[in-house]
């Protein structure tokens, strides 16, 4: 089996569990710029002691390259667990982080978020370097 084969994917605007990436179309080379990298822009996803998206994996595929980089692993850590019980902590973590990038060339950012209850969800963005 292969992740191919696990891997989800959908339109960020009808699926909950999809990474949703907020990056300029086009940039200028070795220029800084923020990327946003999210679960639940358009539809929330519940993030509850059973039902919480644990991580994102942000990377970047160049347009002249055959291998990926990674950008960040992002870890979502506390789901409002508490000695309590369920849902009873004092803390949620919301499925939302920024980076920040210089970039050489074109090529495409991919992100991967998965859910604890269903599975690996995939997006990517194009991202064009001008000179």
């Amino acid at each position: 089996m292969k992740f191919a084969e696990v891997v989800q994917t959908a339109d960020w605007k009808t699926e909950k569990h999809v990474p949703v990436i907020v990056a300029p179309k086009t940039v200028k080379a070795g220029e800084k710029f923020v990327v946003e990298v999210s679960v639940g822009k358009e539809i929330a996803h519940p993030n509850t002691t059973e039902h919480h998206i644990r991580s994102i994996l942000l990377c970047f595929k160049p347009e002249a390259g055959k291998f990926a980089y990674e950008v960040g692993s992002f870890e979502f850590s506390a789901h409002a667990e508490s000695v309590e019980g369920p849902n009873k902590g004092p803390i949620i973590t919301e499925p939302v982080a920024q980076v920040v990038l210089k970039l050489a060339g074109s090529g495409t950012l991919l992100a991967v978020a998965y859910c604890n209850i269903h599975g690996l969800w995939e997006s990517f963005q194009e991202i064009k370097v001008e000179a």
